[in-house]
């Protein structure tokens, strides 16, 4: 005669209960923390500066720039110059938001789970990339 494979889990209607109410727990904690991520990366900014005091950047959570501040230096600076430096001040930003939205990601959903590693990959590869400044049109012909 064949054996018979344990089903006793399976067929326990209060064990079954159990599980589904552990796993109803574990996605209602899964839910809060992604929104507490999700807050926390919306609230976002990081500003940068260049090493020469040229210029100042601040981008928001999505590597958008929402301010620039150019400092007196400019003036003794080609203008081609301080168009690369802004540029490039720009991708800082953007690498230390990266960086900042990862660091985030781990806090709150944790380094272990596949969702979390694929939100952070996806956020590193969106904010990292950066063809303003990395591609070849970053020479005007001026």
């Amino acid at each position: 005669m064949a054996e018979v494979p344990n089903t006793a889990g399976l067929l326990d209607p209060d064990g079954a209960m159990d599980r589904l109410a552990e796993w109803k727990g574990r996605l209602d904690q899964l839910a809060i923390a992604t929104d507490a991520m999700s807050d926390r990366i919306q609230a976002l900014r990081v500003t940068a500066a260049d090493g020469n005091g040229l210029v100042e950047v601040t981008v928001d959570s999505a590597g958008a720039l929402v301010d620039l501040r150019l400092g007196q230096r400019i003036q003794r600076v080609a203008p081609d110059v301080v168009a690369r430096t802004i540029m490039n001040t720009i991708g800082v930003a953007k690498r230390q938001l990266a960086d900042r939205a990862q660091e985030i990601i781990g806090e709150t959903l944790g380094t272990d789970s596949p969702a979390a590693r694929a939100i952070a990959e996806r956020v590193g590869q969106q904010l990292r990339a950066d063809p303003a400044v990395d591609g070849p049109d970053d020479q005007h012909g001026r």
